[in-house]
């Protein structure tokens, strides 16, 4: 199987599915990274932070070891100003050429205006009269985002991985964005990931699991 994991933010795939990602990859599937924004070409950010932030998704990439990892370098917090038609056509380009049959995605309640960007431009690229090869999309659980969205159409969990062999491996994978992290009660914790996984194990009847939202499963 053919997974494809789309980030608005390096940091989003591993708070929403590492666990997910590394089991997916230890069954033999194939993984894939999309990323949409980036901070490398743009000047609110200072050298260092560039540099910092080149060498985490550098590592991050190496520790999951992706089939594949497409950076759109878009500028972060401005999705909503760009053209749709130019994220998706380089979403389809890519979508065309990996042809995967499972997609996991930001979720389109999430707090964060990228996250729905994304959303957006992903679900134009599924429609099944021209990618006829995805048979799943599920949006992912990404604290500080997700548990912040207030619309009607709220995140309700209805599908779960169990990660409980692989919750050390998350949290590796997270203190590589040591620059997003921090202590509680901050959300991006290392205590507050683990309290979802344990949560979220719960409803599921094992010790650690993460959670998605269906939006289409076809056998």
């Amino acid at each position: 199987m053919n997974i494809v994991i789309v980030s608005p933010h390096p940091d989003d795939e591993t708070l929403g599915a590492a666990g997910t990602i590394i089991k997916y990859k230890s069954l033999g599937h194939k993984v894939y990274w999309i990323n949409f924004t980036d901070v490398i070409d743009y000047d609110d950010w200072d050298k260092e932070f560039k540099e910092k932030r080149k060498k985490q998704i550098e590592d991050i990439c190496d520790y999951y070891e992706f089939d594949g990892f497409y950076n759109l370098g878009y500028k972060p917090a401005e999705l909503d100003n760009i053209s749709k038609k130019d994220m998706i056509s380089k979403l389809s380009s890519i979508f065309q050429s990996i042809k995967p049959e499972w997609l996991i995605l930001p979720d389109n309640n999430d707090a964060h205006s990228d996250h729905k960007v994304v959303f957006e431009c992903c679900m134009a690229c599924s429609k099944i009269f021209r990618y006829p090869y995805i048979k799943r999309i599920m949006t992912m659980e990404i604290l500080s985002e997700t548990d912040f969205g207030t619309n009607e159409h709220h995140f309700v969990a209805n599908y779960f991985v169990d990660i409980s062999d692989f919750i050390v491996n998350k949290i590796e994978a997270l203190k590589i964005y040591d620059t997003e992290i921090a202590e509680p009660p901050f959300p991006r914790s290392i205590d507050r990931v683990k309290a979802l996984s344990v949560v979220r194990g719960g409803i599921a009847g094992v010790k650690y699991a993460e959670a998605f939202r269906i939006i289409k499963f076809i056998e």
